[in-house]
């Protein structure tokens, strides 16, 4: 059951470059109208793991404050995503007798199901996230997408199982909760992405989207409609900024303005007469370079983060042709010039540039790559049924399951 018209959703994307609140109201039409935005540079960051709790809270603060503003509410909690190459993901299988007289299967048989597939050996230091079903087979019978109801003797469930570091989630609730806001459930920020930017058909047909963040790429590969493969790669748009500054003796924030305004990850697609004008460190005099040049820093670099994603692929051994839809790039990074066209020299597949789409409200400003993973999370939450725990009114909020979890992994880690 997803969320009632009215409900007001917030999704908070705690990023290496920037923290982004996103606000969002559920329309007649059970669709999201985005209907606040705030966004702050992130101080307490690395690689999408939070290393500095203050500094964290005071951006999560400053984000959550001007969401509020534009919105006109008042937040209580909200659906964080969560990054950085702790980030696991595996495939299991879980197999049972079908139970009952008649041998139909039951929400009971399925739960059952699942529950021998989570139980792999997951390492102590480590938290179950999400458990995503791919397939089910009854009988040997596979291909089964919803078993309720079917008669059969042996139940088989596949699922992706995703995990994080028990310390490094526990950061970033504590960051969370110190900003004030109650977690109503922490989002793997690539599955965000999915639900922002990646239609039904793409994700049937098979699709694989790349999000480039500030520090991590995050890799989430969709087939028959179903979540087959998650990864996190450590390199992601800092390292070309700070390729720039180091190639063009630049202040790091030169190097991001020259990256957000004249970069390109393709230079074939660059004029061999354009040229921009690059600050010097220490009162030097500003020095007019070749854009062609700032292209040849910026190509390796994406080139080498395709390649890492094209290899992560081949470990999981993925055929093309169950690809047919493609490569999604997103994120950050992919707002620049020739990422697409990069991506499609490195996959030899068709690759298109990602935004958020099937949302309303204030549409125009979240029309980029960057608010992908913000907007995902609010659509997260609208299909997230939590029966009226949303800022639907101003009682006092309760997260049983995130309690529940964190209580868990306090337990066994203290």
């Amino acid at each position: 059951m997803a969320a009632k018209e009215g409900t007001i959703i917030a999704g908070l994307d705690v990023g290496t470059t920037k923290i982004c609140a996103i606000v969002g109201e559920v329309s007649d039409e059970q669709r999201i109208d985005i209907i606040g935005i705030g966004s702050s540079p992130s101080r307490g960051l690395r690689k999408g793991v939070v290393v500095n709790i203050e500094g964290t809270v005071k951006s999560i603060e400053k984000a959550v404050k001007e969401a509020e503003l534009m919105a006109g509410v008042d937040l209580n909690s909200v659906f964080v995503g969560i990054a950085g190459s702790h980030i696991k993901g595996i495939n299991s299988r879980g197999v049972v007798a079908v139970s009952g007289k008649n041998k139909e299967i039951t929400k009971q048989d399925v739960n059952r199901a699942i529950d021998a597939a989570r139980a792999v050996a997951i390492p102590v230091d480590r938290e179950v996230l999400h458990i995503l079903p791919q397939e089910y087979i009854i009988d040997e019978q596979d291909g089964i997408i919803d078993p309720y109801g079917m008669s059969g003797v042996r139940l088989e469930v596949e699922v992706h199982i995703i995990t994080a570091a028990v310390t490094s989630a526990q950061n970033l609730v504590k960051s969370v909760n110190r900003a004030g806001l109650e977690i109503e459930d922490i989002v793997l920020e690539q599955f965000a992405s999915s639900k922002a930017v990646l239609s039904p058909q793409e994700k049937e047909l098979g699709v694989v989207l790349i999000d480039i963040g500030g520090g991590t790429t995050d890799v989430i590969v969709y087939i028959n409609g179903k979540v087959r493969h998650t990864s996190v790669l450590g390199l992601g748009g800092n390292h070309v900024t700070n390729d720039i500054a180091v190639g063009l003796r630049t202040p790091t924030s030169e190097a991001e303005r020259i990256k957000c305004r004249y970069g390109c990850a393709s230079s074939e697609l660059v004029e061999e007469d354009e040229t921009i004008e690059v600050p010097s460190i220490g009162g030097r005099k500003p020095r007019v370079l070749s854009r062609q040049v700032l292209s040849e820093i910026i190509e390796p670099r994406m080139e080498e983060i395709f390649t890492l994603v094209k290899n992560d692929l081949k470990q999981i051994n993925y055929d093309e042709n169950l690809l047919a839809a493609g490569v999604v790039v997103t994120g950050g990074a992919s707002i620049m010039k020739g990422v697409p066209e990069l991506a499609e020299r490195i996959f030899d597949l068709p690759v298109r540039r990602g935004m958020p789409t099937n949302i309303g409200g204030l549409i125009d400003v979240v029309n980029s790559p960057i608010y992908s993973t913000g907007v995902g999370l609010v659509q997260y939450g609208m299909e997230f049924d939590t029966a009226g725990k949303f800022q639907k009114s101003h009682d006092e909020h309760i997260f049983p399951r995130i309690l529940a979890r964190m209580k868990q992994w306090f337990k066994e880690f203290f």
